[in-house]
C-alpha cells in the first residue's frame, strides 16, 4: 500500500492531463472542474495524505467545483452570446408574398428577406390554395420547403363596420 501512496502523484498528473485534454475538446467546464479536483488530490498527496484520502479529497473538491463554480462560469460565458436568431430560426414568422399559386403540394413564395422559396400550405389548412399576391407568413420549414399560411385578416372594429 505504501507503493500506491508513493507513486500516486504520477496517476494524478496523468488524470489531470487527460481531463484537461478532454476539456479542450468539449469546452463545457465539466472536465476542467474534475482536473482542478484532481489537482487538489495531488496537493493533498504531496502533503502526505494516504491514497484513499487523496481520492476522497479530490472527489469532494471536484463535486464542490461542479456545483458551485461551473454554473456561474457557464452563465458568464453565455451572457455575451449573440441574441440574434440565425438560419431557419430567423425565417420562422417572416412575412412574404405568394409568387405562384401555393397548394398543399407546392408553389412559390418570396420572403421578406428577398429569398424565393418553394412553398406549400399545411395539409390541414382551411385554405386549399393561395393565389399570387397573397400575403403569407412562414410557419415551418420542412426540409427545403417553406410551409406558409395566409396573413390573418382582422375584422374591422365594431364602430367602423360598413352597412
Amino acid at each position: 500500500m505504501d507503493v500506491i501512496t508513493e507513486y500516486a502523484w504520477i496517476a494524478w498528473l496523468v488524470l489531470i492531463l487527460v481531463f484537461v485534454i478532454i476539456e479542450i475538446l468539449s469546452l463545457e467546464f465539466t472536465f476542467l472542474m474534475l482536473a482542478l479536483g484532481g489537482t487538489v488530490g495531488l496537493l493533498s498527496g504531496l502533503l502526505g495524505a494516504p491514497w484513499w484520502l487523496q481520492l476522497l479529497i479530490a472527489a469532494a473538491a471536484a463535486l464542490l467545483l461542479l456545483l458551485a463554480v461551473r454554473p456561474p462560469l457557464l452563465r458568464a460565458l453565455q451572457r455575451g452570446a449573440d441574441p440574434a436568431k440565425s438560419n431557419v430560426d430567423a425565417l420562422l414568422g417572416m412575412p412574404g408574398l405568394v409568387l405562384s399559386t401555393v397548394t398543399p403540394h407546392g408553389g412559390q413564395v418570396k420572403l421578406g428577406n428577398g429569398e424565393v422559396w418553394t412553398a406549400r400550405t399545411p395539409h390541414d389548412s382551411p385554405a386549399s390554395s393561395l393565389e399570387p399576391g397573397t400575403r403569407i407568413v412562414l410557419s415551418v420549414v420542412d426540409g427545403a420547403t417553406a410551409v406558409v399560411v395566409p396573413v390573418p385578416t382582422h375584422p374591422a372594429p365594431l364602430g367602423e363596420q360598413k352597412e
